[in-house]
């Protein structure tokens, strides 16, 4: 009981639904569509001519969200880190949306693949949401960094559960997605790809969506996961749910090769027989007994003994004798040309279907040494082709497949704590997709970050392939609420539980190789916090002459008040100080020189020095004996009494020795 007396609008709304279900959408009427649906043919007669489109009310506002600039940046936290100086990894904490403009210079075009796992709007799920009229959380602003110094705040969103009984229930979801979706694309490689993860909820909408963003002739799969057996439901129990992939360039992505994945246990099916090779030479007799033996001494469940019927061997390899015959189509046509035994020299034994292969190919196969065909002992015997493991060890990813669920779930909760986060992705598909779509140097983003299960998957899959890809990862401080299990472990955000797991899973993999006597892959990760800019902001409208005093000093001291020259401002810097061929992500090598009092940070081995204490002439004269590409010098200190003869001369310096001198 909710204490109303019957809605009669909403009982009306509800008939017509039943009758016409196209003329209601999100709790509302169109009546053009209804008019149509009574058989008004005027009624939908458009102004424009018609086009096909995905429609939702904000998409406007949606599309405007898009070109918003942001001012803000990201602070460095080596101590939140693992081997902050070495690594390749990076997680950011902070709102997606801001982070992703953010990164717009520094990591344009230079992203692989893009997986995520974004909010189902399932209705209980919690995610930013655009509402013109909602006042943002204290909490939501200074932890993203959405107010800039003067406080002003720079976008408008509300936190908090998307209602079904919303009248906008899926147009507040798609006006989340539009926007990140739009900006993560700009950051894929010409051949990348995305993967969302999505449910029943919104597949509907979200595959109409990424054929708007990335463009419905790049659309790769849509895959089916099934993550149980069994479930409970009054009508049917659903037990999948999907992950949609697109393409930044179907033909760009075609052009680099065709995916395939390793079979599980090949290698070492492989490894085992090359070993028999080293011991009995050319004695496939004896090779076939061994491997034989091998197969049978393997556990059940083992993955090297799906492949047990390769126990053959010849000179090319091991093989399989594969069944020779043309499939059962009835057809009357199908080769049935003669195969002479290589020993009896007598017409082979015919499949009652004809042979799979035509004449010429049969004699192409019979050609080869050793020959692709396998022969019995005599005539009598069917012949059949020989399939090699070695040739057909990798095969393409299935577009339904079964991965249980609960095993995610144990293994988070190994690392941070049982009942810490619910519904966690399985790293054992993620590091599949990942060796599916990248190379072994990729850079593989995830902006819905949860408990950093992708980070997890990279980490996994390069010390178990020797692989040097690497993760960047953004997770949003979410408030963790009270009387949770999250809680009373101690975490008080999402991104404390990711940043957690990441750290354990590296202490875990680094006493696993120890332990194996192996090299460890790179099992670190820098920590980054959105923050509002070190720099003071010029603001276009000046309400008085003391504002504009104020906006004057920007000349003077571009700082904020309390801004030191340190890692922060180094960071602000190469997010967005580069441009053009060397664009450099936030994993780039930097190395700290002294030059007389001041610090030099050195960028990639030379590509650019930043000066952040300012010009002197011991700073030039190192510029000049080590010529890095580009010299970088805050403009407003230059370390003397006469700054423009100081500048004048050390360009001209700087020009001679083939380095460019850029005042900030």
């Amino acid at each position: 009981m909710d204490g109303f007396t019957l809605d009669i609008t909403a009982e009306n709304i509800r008939s017509l639904q039943q009758l016409f279900p196209d003329v209601v959408s999100e709790g509302r009427i169109d009546f053009d569509r209804l008019r149509a649906a009574l058989g008004a043919a005027d009624a939908l007669a458009p102004a424009a001519p018609e086009h096909y489109e995905l429609r939702w009310a904000g998409k406007a506002a949606a599309r405007r969200e898009v070109q918003q600039a942001s001012t803000a940046t990201l602070q460095p936290d080596p101590a939140a880190s693992v081997d902050f100086a070495d690594t390749g990894h990076v997680l950011i904490e902070g709102e997606n949306l801001e982070v992703l403009r953010v990164l717009q210079r520094g990591y344009f075009g230079k992203v692989k693949m893009i997986y995520i796992d974004p909010p189902y709007n399932t209705g209980s799920d919690a995610f930013p949401y655009p509402d013109d009229f909602a006042e943002e959380r204290e909490a939501h602003d200074q932890r993203a960094g959405q107010r800039d110094e003067l406080g002003q705040l720079r976008r408008q969103d509300v936190w908090g559960k998307n209602m079904r009984e919303s009248a906008r229930f899926h147009s507040v979801w798609l006006s989340m997605m539009w926007p990140r979706l739009y900006l993560c694309r700009n950051l894929l490689r010409e051949d990348g790809v995305i993967f969302v993860s999505i449910d029943d909820n919104e597949v509907h909408n979200l595959r109409l969506l990424l054929n708007e963003v990335f463009g419905e002739e790049n659309f790769v799969a849509q895959l089916v996961w099934q993550r149980s057996k069994k479930g409970d439901a009054k009508l049917v129990a659903s037990v999948h749910e999907y992950v949609l992939c697109f393409a930044r360039d179907k033909a760009a992505l075609q052009g680099k090769g065709n995916w395939r994945l390793k079979k599980k246990g090949v290698d070492a099916v492989l490894t085992q027989y090359e070993a028999l090779r080293q011991q009995w030479g050319a004695d496939h007799a004896k090779i076939r007994e061994a491997m034989q033996a091998w197969f049978r001494g393997l556990p059940e469940g083992d993955a090297r003994k799906a492949h047990k019927h390769y126990n053959w061997s010849d000179d090319r390899g091991l093989y399989f004798a594969a069944d020779f015959a043309g499939p059962d189509d009835g057809r009357a046509s199908r080769p049935r040309h003669d195969i002479p035994h290589p020993v009896t020299g007598k017409s082979c034994k015919k499949p009652s279907t004809g042979w799979r292969w035509d004449e010429n190919k049969t004699a192409w196969a019979l050609a080869q040494k050793p020959p692709r065909i396998h022969f019995g002992p005599d005539e009598s015997t069917i012949p059949n082709r020989k399939s090699y493991l070695a040739e057909i060890s990798s095969e393409p990813f299935s577009s339904v497949f079964y991965r249980d669920g609960r095993s995610a779930t144990l293994e988070v909760e190994g690392l941070v704590g049982k009942g810490v986060f619910p519904f966690p992705k399985n790293t054992e598909v993620l590091s599949e997709l990942i060796e599916l779509a990248t190379g072994p140097d990729d850079l593989i983003m995830d902006f819905f970050a949860g408990s950093g299960s992708t980070g997890h998957a990279v980490m996994t899959l390069n010390a178990q392939i020797d692989s040097q890809r690497r993760f960047l990862l953004v997770q949003y401080p979410e408030p963790v609420e009270e009387k949770t299990e999250a809680y009373k472990a101690g975490y008080r955000t999402i991104a404390d539980i990711t940043r957690t797991r990441l750290a354990k899973v590296s202490q875990q993999l680094r006493t696993r190789a120890q332990a194996e006597g192996a090299p460890a892959p790179d099992l670190g990760f820098r920590y980054y916090r959105l923050v509002p800019s070190n720099f003071r902001q010029w603001r276009p409208r000046i309400a008085g002459p003391a504002e504009l005093l104020t906006q004057l000093e920007l000349f003077q001291q571009p700082l904020r008040a309390g801004v030191a020259a340190g890692p922060a401002m180094l960071t602000e810097l190469l997010l967005k100080m580069t441009g053009g061929p060397d664009l450099l992500p936030l994993s780039v090598p930097v190395q700290t020189r002294r030059v007389g009092e001041a610090e030099i940070h050195d960028v990639a081995g030379g590509l650019l020095w930043l000066a952040l204490a300012g010009l002197t002439p011991e700073v030039v004269a190192a510029a000049v004996d080590a010529r890095p590409q580009r010299l970088l010098v805050p403009g407003h200190e230059f370390g003397a009494d006469n700054p423009d003869e100081l500048v004048s001369n050390a360009r001209l310096q700087l020009a001679d020795a083939g380095v460019q001198l850029q005042l900030l």
